[in-house]
């Protein structure tokens, strides 16, 4: 053990050669550590609603806007307020506008070069310098600095600063200047981003969100049951492209695939057209509103119903591989009498809503057909082989995960797996069991074995159980006892469709269990909260996202506007800065151009969770104690310079 501390000594004396060296680091890790923490942003369940995630990332929540109150109080009215936040949200387009009607643009740019300066000021004060710097846009790198940093040795400091700003717009550098400025005060006014699962499904943009988080500062992704389906679609399960392509399908959204992925999908059209040509295809009709050609319209609904089909045989073969997943009961397709239009389940008859199915073989209802398994087979050949999807994965696997515990709070999508008793559920996987922790750590270690494993059958595993995850009541991103898909198509009864959820949600005010998940996952602290999405809260009905006094927070409240008819709101989002944790419910996104041209901002209305009587810093966070941790290590450094074990590299 000495010898081990000896080298990582000399290692350490590498980077730290003298005792000043080491010294001064000690100092700014010291800094460090009193400075505010950073505020965290929370998002969950964006389902490809690409505008008004890419707002709510801009103005952090409302952080931007409490940034200018903080900066300008009562001295500048609420109007200008609201003008100089779009300004920072949309630089570049407000400007295009402003141009239009402003009679002294130069007047303009002095009074608004200012404004952003000191918002910019007041974002940079909980920063190093050395981490505002590196923050800095690299065009106007130097300027930028020299306005935000006090400089006690210039004596006439407006004079200075007035000069700066009039070369600046002397020059015609104003408009990039302040574009700068304004994406720097969104860099700087959240400093960590975490996305709490299901990026993709249901809107029109999850690949233009994925774009924008691959270039966000600082970021984690705990996936959603959603997010792994597309993962198990790259990897080249059948069971979740043939999945992904259904819903696609079912949102009017196949451009995702078609112009967002480059997947070719005519051999799937084509098939379509030609086999249900004649087929009404009425329980196949797309959600949401679809602006588009009827011919579109009905070659997407044929598409839909021939996916569907596909999906359900492909998903029955998946399930007699893998007899170990006890899935047995949703193979449907061999409990309908295709004469007569019935199916029964449980010991009971429904009639089917839809019983035209010419690819279906009675005695072989699994069994593709030759056109079908073409299909499928260049589908998969598609996905493994689209350059963009897999790096879109390969970003999802590197920042993400299946639970993250952070700064004391616990994230993960869905729910942790309990019994009726609430005591954690035991599943069983590959012939052994798991549950809590565990649970969590060997699907997520199967899912990087699908794309990774060297071991053939490892990486088939992993795969498959990307399916698994995506529908699984033992899954904890599912959680409920069936995906009622086919029920949902086929069944007029809605005794069919329901979906029974684990028993962790319902036990979400019962404080014995909520303490007993924190304990699981290593928390222990009062000040400890859960935080995930997953099942929508309807705010509509009087439903509150805050449970078990506010020690469980689900952030979901519909930003996907497939669901916000049920919410009542257009989504919930959390930060969590130095002065504690504010949620946020937001109204409906009306678009882009809105919050450009009538400056209408999400409006959101805001509750302070939890708020701390002393304001947090670095030193209360993970990683300050990691910078702890440096700081003794640094301090043996010190000893061993000065005790002449490990002689200074002068």
């Amino acid at each position: 053990m000495k010898e081990l501390k000896e080298r990582y000594l000399e290692r350490l004396s590498e980077l730290y050669p003298t005792i000043a060296k080491a010294s001064t680091e000690i100092i700014n890790l010291q800094a460090i550590l009193n400075l505010p923490k950073g505020t965290e942003h929370f998002l969950t369940d964006i389902h490809g609603e690409y505008e008004a995630f890419s707002h709510v990332l801009k103005n952090g929540s409302g952080s931007v806007r409490r940034k200018i109150d903080d900066v300008f109080g009562n001295t500048l009215s609420s109007r200008d307020k609201q003008s100089l936040a779009t300004l920072i949200y949309y630089p570049k387009e407000k400007m295009d506008r402003i141009r239009q009607t402003e009679e002294s643009m130069e007047d303009w740019y002095k009074i608004t070069l200012y404004r952003l300066i000191e918002v910019c000021k007041c974002a940079a004060s909980k920063y190093t310098r050395s981490k505002v710097r590196k923050a800095l846009p690299k065009e106007f790198a130097y300027v930028i600095e020299e306005l935000i940093t006090v400089r006690p040795e210039v004596s006439d400091k407006e004079s200075y600063y007035n000069s700066i700003v009039s070369t600046i717009i002397g020059i015609g550098r104003a408009e990039p200047f302040i574009v700068a400025l304004s994406e720097l005060i969104q860099r700087l006014t959240v400093d960590h981003l975490h996305i709490v699962g299901d990026v993709y499904d249901r809107g029109p943009g999850p690949h233009i969100i994925m774009d924008k988080l691959k270039n966000y500062h600082s970021v984690d992704i705990q996936w959603g049951n959603h997010d792994v389906l597309w993962m198990g679609a790259a990897a080249g399960q059948r069971g979740c492209i043939a999945n992904v392509i259904r819903i696609c399908a079912r949102y009017g959204n196949l451009d995702i695939l078609e112009d967002g992925y480059g997947i070719n999908l005519l051999p799937l059209a084509t098939f379509a057209l030609r086999v249900y040509k004649d087929d009404p295809c009425e329980c196949f009709k797309l959600k949401g509103e679809q602006n588009r050609d009827i011919n579109e319209k009905q070659l997407e609904i044929r598409m839909h119903k021939a996916m569907s089909v596909i999906q359900f045989k492909v998903e029955g073969q998946i399930i007699k591989k893998n007899p170990g997943f006890h899935l047995e009961d949703r193979n449907l397709l061999d409990k309908i009498d295709y004469e007569r239009g019935v199916i029964t389940l449980d010991g009971k008859e429904y009639e089917m809503l839809d019983i035209n199915f010419p690819t279906i073989d009675p005695k072989h209802p699994y069994a593709l057909s030759k056109d079908e398994e073409e299909i499928m087979s260049r589908l998969e050949s598609a996905f493994l082989n689209c350059e963009k999807l897999q790096d879109h994965m390969r970003f999802l696997l590197n920042k993400g995960g299946l639970y993250k515990v952070y700064n004391g709070n616990l994230l993960y999508h869905g729910c942790v797996p309990l019994k009726e008793d609430g005591t954690l559920k035991s599943v069983r996987l590959y012939g052994r069991s798991y549950k809590g922790k565990s649970l969590y750590e060997v699907l997520e270690s199967y899912v990087r074995k699908g794309f990774y494993a060297l071991n053939k059958r490892e990486k088939e595993r992993g795969k498959d159980m990307m399916w698994y995850i995506w529908l699984s009541e033992n899954s904890p991103l599912f959680g409920k006892d069936k995906m009622a898909t086919f029920e949902r198509y086929f069944l007029a009864e809605k005794e069919t469709h329901k979906e029974k959820k684990n028993p962790y949600y319902n036990l979400l005010e019962n404080e014995k269990v909520i303490n007993m998940i924190l304990k699981e996952f290593g928390l222990t602290e009062e000040s400890a909260h859960i935080i995930n999405g997953h099942v929508p809260v309807k705010a509509i009905t009087g439903e509150s996202p805050i449970k078990c006094n506010g020690k469980v927070l689900v952030i979901d409240g519909g930003f996907s506007r497939a669901y916000q008819k049920q919410t009542g709101i257009a989504g919930y989002t959390l930060i969590y800065n130095s002065y504690g944790l504010i949620l946020a419910a937001h109204e409906p996104f009306e678009s882009t151009e809105a919050a450009i041209e009538k400056e209408s901002d999400i409006h959101s209305d805001s509750v302070v969770v939890k708020r701390v009587l002393e304001r947090k810093l670095v030193g209360d966070t993970d990683i300050g104690q990691e910078l702890k941790e440096q700081i003794e290590d640094l301090k043996m450094l010190l000893q061993a310079y000065r005790s002449g074990e490990i002689t200074e590299r002068m």
